[in-house]
């Protein structure tokens, strides 16, 4: 094979899916089963939204993703690979940021975090490290806060951050876990079009319980309830949904009306 032969070959690897669950199985060592026989593919590009009830797999996904859990059985590769070797080209952003808010960490610091690797500490970062990470502010226009403390944020203003820090590496692979969960209508507007204007340019995966931040941008809704299915968003209705989780249906839409594990219980 010739280098050109060589070099179509890894392209069209990596290219082609983004992610494949090939008939993936996890459970923790008591016994108990999260998911069961997954298997879906998201392409290089597209975008989808996670949805399912609280214990129903959504977060194990992500961990899988991120290759910070491994399936007890069945295949997960991340651009045609293990997720570990691709934790490069995967930003994440966490559903929260815990700091102390008397450290007087600043935005800059926080977006920073995200060019953390092997043998790098915070302090010791190049002008490159520096300047993508203004860049990465700028998308989501917050380059004339980077001095800023991040404690001195409005909540929308920190979900920006976080997004950015998510961003600072370059990603393909963006992976957000509920990131409309602590901001209001207004905020939430804002964020879905700093997403909107970054879909295309990679693929994002959205964790959320809440149906309403399903939008047509995003192609895909994958229900997950230990089983998953995966549906084009066009076709998804209260019917489907119906169908997908009986009655837990509630548990979906108004998750946040529960207090923390009220109902994690029903779902095993």
């Amino acid at each position: 094979m010739n280098r050109t032969q060589q070099s179509e070959k890894q392209q069209g690897a990596t290219s082609e899916q983004a992610i494949e669950f090939k008939g993936v199985n996890f459970g923790y060592v008591s016994g108990k089963s999260v998911l069961s026989g997954i298997r879906f593919n998201l392409r290089r590009g597209e975008s989808m939204c996670i949805v399912g009830p609280n214990g129903g797999g959504k977060s194990t996904l992500i961990k899988l993703v991120l290759g910070l859990q491994k399936p007890t059985s069945g295949e997960v590769l991340v651009f045609g690979k293990t997720p570990g070797k691709m934790r490069h080209r995967v930003g994440y952003m966490p559903q929260y940021l815990s700091f102390d808010p008397q450290f007087p960490i600043t935005v800059l610091d926080v977006v920073l975090m995200g060019r953390l690797r092997t043998g790098v500490q915070l302090g010791s970062f190049k002008k490159s490290d520096r300047d993508a990470a203004i860049q990465a502010l700028e998308k989501v226009d917050l380059a004339n806060r980077a001095r800023s403390r991040f404690s001195e944020l409005s909540g929308g203003q920190r979900q920006r951050a976080l997004i950015a820090r998510a961003l600072v590496d370059h990603p393909d692979l963006l992976l957000l876990d509920e990131p409309t969960a602590n901001v209001d209508q207004t905020v939430e507007k804002q964020f879905r079009q700093t997403l909107q204007s970054l879909a295309g340019k990679m693929s994002i995966v959205i964790v959320s319980h809440d149906l309403n931040f399903v939008s047509s941008w995003l192609g895909h809704v994958l229900c997950v309830n230990r089983e998953v299915q995966m549906h084009p968003t066009s076709s998804i209705d209260g019917k489907t949904l119906q169908e997908i989780f009986g009655r837990e249906i509630l548990a979906v839409r108004h998750d946040q009306e529960c207090p923390p594990g009220d109902h994690v219980h029903h779902h095993g």
